[in-house]
């Protein structure tokens, strides 16, 4: 077995589980509602696949960053909504049927639209060889790693309430060790790349990211929870995508390891927006209750 084909089955394994776990929290009628301001939904997909890959490209030229690591960011860019987004959303406390509903749509958005948006991010950059795009097998991945699974753990919730919510510890704590294995895996396979990203490249990507959490959360509404996720949302990308296309277009190249190292800073940025909404929460609690 090669490291890209463990790579994929791996993350795909991590996002099943996580996303099945979110799921088993939600029921059809709390996702729809979700999702019914389409005035919303049409202003994040311009955020995330016009002006967030636009900000990219521009960053990774004004940093000059070399043509493997712009590539990867191109990739991450183009790649809106991570799968971990309601995992976040439920840490930070926000609308989590706003969150499964999103991050189960984008995957279908992704496979038309990150293609168009990573050629023409390609277009503007160095060259650093040929991009390729399987739609088919990009939609397969997705829908059977974010959509299907969320799907079913809102089936499971719908069908078998009482059993569902004895699952979702159990199943929570499976999600975060497949994961943890899925990480571990993935940063010990490509550490050498990443150590080879350097500091601007990782400078370029903290600006971008969070840029995108200010877009985002401003595509949210008035409604506090749901700018949290929006933001999550923008700024958080699908790492699983960026790697599934990275692991086709360029195997064995400082590509993949480019998506791996900002992928990780990725999440590391979202753990820490998160925390510090957490912290806001608690400090405003006890004004809340005077």
């Amino acid at each position: 077995m090669t490291t890209e084909l463990a790579i994929k089955i791996l993350s795909g394994a991590a996002l099943f589980t996580l996303l099945f776990a979110a799921g088993l929290r939600l029921t059809p009628s709390e996702v729809w509602a979700a999702l019914r301001d389409w005035r919303r939904l049409v202003a994040l997909v311009i955020a995330n696949f016009v002006v967030v890959p636009g900000l990219t490209v521009g960053a990774a030229l004004l940093f000059q960053v070399s043509a493997p690591t712009a590539m990867a960011m191109v990739l991450l860019g183009a790649a809106p909504f991570a799968p971990v987004v309601p995992v976040f959303t439920r840490l930070a406390r926000a609308d989590l049927a706003l969150a499964a509903g999103l991050t189960a749509v984008f995957p279908v958005f992704c496979t038309f639209f990150t293609p168009l948006a990573c050629r023409a991010g390609l277009a503007l950059l160095p060259p650093s060889g040929e991009l390729k795009f399987q739609t088919l097998s990009i939609l397969a991945t997705l829908l059977a790693t974010a959509s299907a699974p969320l799907a079913l753990g809102i089936a499971t919730r719908s069908l078998f309430p009482e059993t569902s919510t004895r699952m979702i510890r159990p199943t929570e704590i499976t999600s975060e060790a497949v994961g943890a294995a899925s990480l571990i895996f993935v940063v010990s396979s490509q550490f050498r790349s990443m150590l080879a990203t350097g500091w601007m490249p990782i400078l370029a990507m903290v600006l971008v990211s969070e840029a995108a959490l200010v877009l985002g959360y401003a595509c949210g509404g008035r409604d506090p929870a749901a700018r949290k996720v929006t933001g999550l949302g923008t700024a958080n990308r699908n790492i699983a995508l960026a790697i599934l296309v990275a692991a086709d277009s360029f195997p064995g190249s400082p590509v993949l390891g480019g998506v791996v190292a900002n992928g990780l800073l990725l999440l590391l940025l979202g753990l820490l927006h998160v925390g510090l909404w957490r912290l806001l929460d608690l400090r405003n609690a006890p004004r809340a209750r005077r």
